[in-house]
């Protein structure tokens, strides 16, 4: 049987029935992560509103913080059904098939730690989630602005030009990511802008994704903030940066620190990662001396 310490987040079996009963059901009973909760707020009385499927969700954070509460809340306040895996009980691409399959329309699917899910299945993943995705390099300009006219179109998007440049510029260069910002901040325009995505609102929506001017969401400004503030700056090792953040190491070297570096926020040497000066003016830090 498994050590389970009053400190220890994991769940023991005993606990599950006891912790199920005190699991809150809708958003208003969920105390805490106010910007959180005011966030899918917009996104479930959207979706509602349309009548259509809700965006993905991908919750993030140690064991023991709710995300799975959350998961239920989602479910309960579209009053659609859910249904609980992991992400190593898939270990087939069959398995995976077989629990969309057998999802009701509407239904919410909450995949935990959906980190350890092998790589095989997320290939087979993907295509469910994104319909006739293409993993291409966005162009800048009227290009990139051409890429989201058109999604926009499809979905039926009133997005203005000025706006959907501010969109383009946020997307990190990647299609996928540019149509799912598209898809976010058009629920902010049908709840706050009759529908009509213009640059306040587009602005207005982004800020609260937490996705800033430079494309940097929540979790790039923490791994630029933890090597300025708790490693001076770095070299500091990526294992460490994880540890630190709770994280998975092979995120952070896979997905955050190739747009980080390409951006100029940081910079991989053979003793560490080094957060650079514009890291340090962006986050509003004082530059060292010695990197002026």
């Amino acid at each position: 049987m498994e050590d389970i310490s009053l400190t220890t987040p994991q769940a023991a079996p005993e606990e599950v029935p006891f912790d199920t009963g005190l699991r809150p059901q809708t958003l208003s009973d969920y105390i805490g992560q106010d910007i959180i909760k005011d966030t899918l707020k917009v996104f479930i009385e959207a979706s509602k509103g349309r009548s259509d499927a809700m965006e993905h969700v991908l919750l993030s954070g140690p064991p023991g913080l709710g995300k799975t509460t959350l998961a239920h809340i989602i479910a309960h306040e579209r009053g659609v059904g859910i249904r609980v895996t992991s992400g190593p009980a898939i270990e087939r691409a069959g398995d995976l098939a077989a629990i969309l399959t057998n999802l009701t329309e509407g239904d919410v699917l909450f995949i935990d730690e959906i980190h350890r899910i092998n790589k095989s299945i997320v290939e087979a993943l993907y295509p469910a989630m994104e319909d006739c995705a293409l993993d291409i390099v966005l162009g800048k300009g009227p290009s990139a602005e051409k890429i989201l006219h058109r999604s926009a179109g499809i979905l039926g998007v009133d997005l203005h030009p000025e706006a959907a440049g501010i969109v383009a510029s946020r997307s990190r260069a990647t299609p996928r990511i540019a149509n799912r910002l598209l898809k976010r901040v058009r629920d902010f325009a049908q709840v706050k802008s009759d529908g009509i995505v213009t640059v306040p609102l587009a602005k207005e929506a982004l800020a609260a994704l937490g996705i800033d001017e430079h494309g940097l969401d929540q979790l790039d400004r923490r791994i630029l903030e933890t090597i300025i503030d708790k490693f001076k700056g770095g070299p500091v090792g990526v294992g460490t940066i994880a540890a630190a953040l709770s994280e998975e190491t092979e995120t952070i070297e896979e997905v955050y620190e190739p747009f980080l570096m390409q951006k100029g926020f940081l910079q991989r040497t053979s003793r560490g990662r080094i957060a650079t000066p514009r890291a340090y003016e962006h986050l509003g830090f004082d530059v060292p001396k010695e990197q002026e």
